[in-house]
C-alpha cells in the first residue's frame, strides 16, 4: 500500500505514486446487496453503452507479480487483477474476498487463524481457487530465491518460521501455513497481530496458481498472457511506458456486482497534457498539479481527497560516498529544518496538503482508551532557517568541510522535476557551501536505486499497508527491509520490537510505545517530514466510487467503481 503504501511513495509520487489498510461489519450478503442495488439503479437509467473508465497514470506499472510489488501503482493494479482472503472495500472497510470473513476462526491465544474459502471462486481459466493456491503464494513470497524483500518485511517475526526461511535456514515448505483441505487455509503466527484483518487483505498474500506460474517461469506477470486473474478484472494489454487495459473478468465469483466493463489507463507524465486529455474527453478523471489546482478549484468537477500518505526527505546514512555526512546529526538537522514545507507544497502541488513535522499521519489511528489521535504534534523538525544555519555550521566544524556536493534523486515527471528544482534552490540558498546535483529517473528505477541505497537525498512518501501505526514506525528499525535511509537506534528498535511482541495484546501500552518510538526518530532526524498529502483531481460527475481514497493498502477499489451517465 503502498506507501507503500503505499500506501513507499517517492518523490515521483506527487504523481500519485505512493509506496506503499480493521473491519468488522463486512459480510457477503451486505456487500452483495449494496452492489446489486447500485447496478440495478444504473441499469434502469443508462444505455447499453459499455462502462469503461478512462484514466491516466504518471508512471508505468513496476510489476504485476504480487510478491514483488512495493509501490502504490503496482498495488493498485495487482489488487484489481487478483483477490486475496479479504478485500479492501471503499473507504477501507475489510470485507470477504476468497475467504468468508464471518467464518474465520481465531484460536484462544490469537496465534492460529483458520480461513474458510468460498467454493465458487475460480481462476480466469475456470480452475477453482483453493487453499493450496494460498499456501503456494505465501511460500513463494518468503522464499529468498524469489527476491521479495517486501515479503520479508511483512512476514518475518509474524508468520511462523518466516524469518528463518528468508535467512536461508529453513525450507519454504516449513512456513506456518497449511491447507488441511481444498477450502480451509490455516495460518500459524509467532506473535499476535492486532491488525490481522487488514494484514490478511494485503497484496503480498494473494494466492497464485502454482502450475500456471511455473509454466511461465521467468516470464510470469511480464505480459497479460503471462498472468492468470482471480480478481474482478483481467489485464488484456500492457504497453511499456504507454498504458494498459483491464477488462471485467467474467469468471470472477462476484462478477455480477462489478459495474465497470473495463479500465483504460494511459501513461501521461506531463501534467498539462493530462489536463488537455481530460478537457477534450479522452480521460474521465485527472490529477492536478501546481498552478492547475488554483486554476480549476472553482470547477464543479474539482475534488480534494484526503490521504494518509506522508512524504519526507530521505538522508541516506548508508550512502557509499556521502554516508559520513549523513551520519552526522547536525548535518541532518540542518537539511531537515532548512527548507520551507509550505512553499514546497505550493510549488509542487498548489493544493491544501498539510506541512507536517511527523511521519505517522494524523486522522489515521486513535488511542485505544481515550480516542485521541496518535498524532499529538512535534516541532523539532519544523522549518527554521536560522536554526538550520546553526546546525550547518556545527556540522561543518565537526566534519571539517566548507563546501559539499550531494545528489538529489527524483522522478522524471513534471512534478518530480519541480521538486528537484525547488529543493536545490531552497537548500543551496539557506545552507552556504551546499551544492545539490539533481538526478531524475523513471519511477521504477528510482525505487530500485533507493532500495539498494544508491542515492544520497530523495523525497519519498509512504502510504500505510494496514490500519496500524506500526505500518509507519516499523520502517526505521535497524536493517529493516524498508529502512533505506540506514537509520539505527537501539532504544527505537527495542520499542518497536516490544510493540510487535510482549505488548501485542496490550493495546494502550503498545500505542504509547509507538508514540515514544516516533519521538525518538524525530529527535534523531532519521528522516525530514514534509507533508501529509492531499490529492486534487477533476472528475466527471458520472464517475462513482472514487470520491475517497482508501486509508491503507491500494488507493481505490475498482470493484466498486461505476460509471452512471
Amino acid at each position: 500500500m503502498r506507501q507503500n503504501k503505499w500506501l513507499l511513495l517517492v518523490v515521483a509520487l506527487l504523481l500519485g505514486l505512493v509506496l506503499a489498510a480493521c473491519s468488522t461489519t463486512g459480510s457477503d450478503s451486505e456487500e452483495g446487496s449494496e452492489d446489486e442495488g447500485s447496478t440495478t439503479e444504473s441499469e434502469s437509467t443508462q444505455s447499453d453503452e459499455e462502462k469503461v473508465l478512462n484514466i491516466a497514470a504518471t508512471a508505468d506499472i513496476p510489476t504485476m507479480d504480487p510478491i514483488m510489488a512495493e509501490d502504490n501503482v503496482s498495488f493498485q493494479y495487482v489488487s484489481a487483477v487478483y483477490e486475496g482472503l479479504y478485500r479492501i472495500a471503499t473507504g477501507g472497510e475489510i470485507v470477504s474476498g476468497v475467504a468468508n470473513k464471518d467464518e474465520t476462526e481465531i484460536s484462544e491465544d490469537g496465534l492460529t487463524y483458520t480461513f474458510h474459502l468460498r467454493e465458487d471462486a475460480t481462476w480466469e481459466n475456470g480452475e477453482p481457487v483453493t487453499a493450496q493456491d494460498f499456501v503456494y503464494g505465501w511460500q513463494r513470497a518468503i522464499n529468498p530465491d524469489n527476491g521479495s524483500f517486501y515479503a520479508n518485511y511483512l512476514m518475518s517475526g509474524k508468520i511462523k518460521n518466516a524469518a528463518e526461511i528468508y535467512a536461508g535456514n529453513m525450507e519454504a515448505s516449513e512456513l506456518g501455513v497449511s491447507a488441511p483441505d481444498d477450502y480451509t487455509f490455516v495460518v500459524e503466527l509467532e506473535k499476535a497481530v492486532p491488525y490481522m484483518d487488514s494484514y490478511a487483505a494485503f497484496m503480498t498474500f494473494f494466492p497464485l496458481n502454482q502450475e500456471f506460474v511455473e509454466e511461465q517461469g521467468e516470464d510470469f506477470a511480464l505480459t497479460p498472457e503471462n498472468m492468470l486473474s482471480n480478481g474482478p478484472f483481467k489485464m488484456t494489454e500492457w504497453n511499456t511506458e504507454a498504458g494498459w487495459v483491464l477488462e471485467k473478468n467474467t469468471e470472477y465469483w462476484d462478477a455480477e456486482n462489478v459495474a465497470l466493463d473495463g479500465i483504460n489507463v494511459k501513461v501521461v507524465k506531463d501534467a498539462d497534457t493530462g489536463l488537455s486529455n481530460y478537457e477534450v474527453g479522452e480521460l474521465d478523471r485527472v490529477s492536478l498539479q501546481g498552478a492547475q489546482v488554483k486554476d480549476n478549484q472553482t470547477s464543479p468537477e474539482f475534488k480534494s481527497l484526503t490521504e494518509t500518505s506522508v512524504f519526507w526527505l530521505k538522508m541516506n546514512q548508508a550512502s557509499a560516498e556521502k554516508g559520513e555526512y549523513m551520519q552526522n546529526l547536525n548535518f541532518r538537522m540542518a537539511l531537515a529544518k532548512g527548507f520551507d514545507k509550505q512553499s514546497y507544497i505550493d510549488v509542487a502541488y498548489g493544493n491544501d496538503s498539510e506541512p507536517v513535522n511527523y511521519f505517522v499521519p494524523s486522522g489515521f489511528v486513535e488511542h485505544p482508551e481515550t480516542g485521541e489521535d496518535f498524532q499529538t504534534g512535534s516541532d523539532v523538525l519544523a522549518f527554521d532557517v536560522e536554526a538550520a544555519k546553526e546546525y550547518w555550521n556545527k556540522a561543518k566544524e565537526e566534519l571539517g568541510f566548507e563546501e559539499v556536493t550531494i545528489s538529489f534523486l527524483s522522478g522524471d515527471t513534471d512534478v518530480s522535476k519541480s521538486i528537484s528544482d525547488y529543493m536545490k534552490t531552497e537548500l543551496e540558498k539557506n545552507l552556504e557551501g551546499l551544492t545539490l546535483e539533481t538526478v531524475n529517473v523513471p519511477w521504477a528505477q528510482q525505487l530500485e536505486l533507493m532500495r539498494t541505497h544508491e542515492y544520497e537525498l530523495a523525497v519519498s512518501g509512504w502510504g500505510p499497508d494496514y490500519k496500524d501505526a506500526i505500518s509507519f514506525v516499523d520502517l526505521w528499525i535497524t536493517d529493516g527491509e524498508n529502512n533505506d535511509v540506514g537509520y539505527s537506534n537501539e532504544e527505537y528498535d527495542a520499542l518497536v520490537e516490544s510493540a510487535k511482541g510482549e505488548l501485542a495484546t496490550k493495546p494502550v501500552e503498545r500505542f504509547e510505545a509507538l508514540q515514544q518510538a516516533e519521538k525518538i526518530a524525530l529527535d534523531d532526524a532519521a528522516i525530514a517530514p514534509i507533508m501529509q498529502r492531499k490529492t486534487s483531481v477533476l472528475s466527471k460527475d458520472y464517475v462513482k466510487g472514487m470520491d475517497t481514497l482508501n486509508p491503507f493498502g491500494n488507493d481505490y477499489s475498482f470493484k466498486y467503481v461505476d460509471i452512471q451517465k
